[in-house]
């Protein structure tokens, strides 16, 4: 019997370096499967790597350089993500901080972008800190799950409302504020047909709908004489215009610790989301939300927020769009690291990203202003105590053009709800202690 267990035993084929370090049959994976995962969140979230140079750009940042940081930041993300908390997440610069930042911060408060990027920073380090000191897990606990609703949707509606207006559909008017644009201009017509083709191709199951968008308004704008061809490949640019160009002088003022907060909510609210939507459809969530290496994946998440931010592109969030991969297959954290060895070799194509204008991704911000706004059916309308406070944390962002008068107003107005209708016991002390502080901001600065 002892020489045919023996016999069993060396029949057993040898578990690769792969399978070992990402437990690949604990989870009823394959090392192609993973493979096959990465390449399709790769093309899902590729758009990152356009889209991101454009909005800093906007705010006077040097996009060759954006682009490069944008993609190694993308990459040491998604493979610290994997390697360390084996989990099939990838991460990469944030929408709606990128948005905030360049729009909010920059050009509408007049700040440096070095300032505002400064701001960024201090947000992620907070966020870095609520993390590793476990206060995160207990925030987003506690915070109205209306609120949460609320505020997400909010920075839905300002990203897509920055997307109508780069591509000319929306245009300021003294007489209205806002109308209709030129509806025979080429940004007008190129960025309503690239939203448009994004919408068909997602829901025809397509992955690389945002990114054959890109492509085709691209083209077009080339043929009409709209875009100029710069190549394809090229060495990375210099990535030092926009690396650790931190003001902390300008950034350390009271009268911007409410955005800096702000920063760091939208950081806590985004990414915790993602992290527990992501992990439940790939089962590997309980009812509570809970999953494996949860605190390592808070934390490296956490932390890669604060490396975006120093290396000029924004703070980092974990990507919804993880779950493509995970409907094909990917399971653990090969699927992530194989995602970060993508975005490294994309480094190499930088002519391509100089030459997607600013039409070409209005579609995209439009589209994921349109994921954003989906969880607004969660809402209980019928109780005016949940729905009146996430209605206004949604309407006041792109109304006021700023995340944070939409967080503030929604955690007052929130509290103000509770106590006005006898229900105050119903207020966590992580939404009285986030009230007081938005009031007394109100009051005092």
């Amino acid at each position: 019997m002892a020489d045919v267990a023996s016999s069993v035993s060396m029949t057993k084929p040898k578990r690769s370096l792969l399978q070992r370090l990402f437990k690949l049959e604990e989870h009823g994976t394959t090392v192609r499967t993973e493979l096959i995962a990465s390449f399709t969140t790769f093309i899902t979230m590729v758009y990152v790597i356009f889209v991101n140079p454009q909005i800093l750009g906007a705010a006077g940042m040097d996009m060759k350089a954006v682009f490069v940081t944008t993609a190694l930041i993308t990459a040491v993300g998604c493979i610290l993500m994997g390697l360390i908390a084996n989990l099939p997440i990838a991460v990469a610069p944030g929408m709606g901080i990128n948005a905030y930042f360049a729009y909010v911060l920059v050009a509408g408060m007049g700040l440096a972008w070095q300032t505002g990027m400064t701001i960024v920073f201090l947000g992620a380090v907070g966020f870095f800190l609520l993390s590793i000191f476990r206060v995160r897990y207990w925030m987003v606990s506690n915070i109205p799950l209306s609120l949460r609703i609320g505020i997400g949707s909010g920075c839905g509606l300002l990203i897509a409302l920055i997307g109508l207006h780069n591509a000319g559909i929306i245009v300021a008017n003294p007489d209205t504020m806002v109308t209709i644009g030129n509806v025979k201009s080429i940004p007008f017509a190129l960025g309503s047909l690239g939203f448009l083709l994004i919408a068909i191709l997602a829901y025809r199951g397509l992955h690389a709908a945002v990114l054959i968008s890109f492509a085709v308004v691209t083209l077009i704008g080339w043929l009409l004489g709209d875009v100029q061809y710069k190549g394809v490949m090229s060495i990375p640019p210099d990535i030092s215009p926009v690396v650790g160009q931190l003001d902390l002088s300008g950034a350390l003022n009271m009268t911007l610790a409410g955005i800096i907060i702000s920063v760091m909510l939208i950081n806590l609210f985004e990414s915790s989301g993602t992290l527990i939507a992501v992990t439940d459809k790939a089962g590997l969530a309980d009812e509570k939300g809970c999953y494996p290496n949860q605190q390592k994946s808070l934390c490296i998440d956490s932390l890669s927020s604060v490396g975006g931010a120093f290396m000029g592109t924004s703070a980092v969030t974990a990507y919804i769009e993880s779950t493509s991969g995970v409907v094909v297959g990917g399971r653990t954290g090969l699927m992530a690291v194989g995602v970060g060895v993508l975005f490294l070799l994309a480094i190499f194509f930088s002519p391509l990203a100089e030459m997607v204008p600013a039409y070409a991704t209005a579609g995209a911000l439009i589209y994921i202003g349109v994921l954003m706004m989906a969880d607004l059916t969660r809402i209980d309308w019928n109780d005016l105590t949940e729905s009146v406070p996430a209605f206004v944390a949604t309407v006041m962002m792109p109304f006021s053009f700023t995340i944070t008068e939409g967080i503030a107003a929604g955690f007052v107005v929130y509290s103000f709800m509770k106590l006005g209708t006898g229900r105050w016991r119903e207020i966590s002390a992580c939404t009285a202690v986030m009230t007081v502080l938005f009031l007394g901001r109100y009051i005092f600065l």
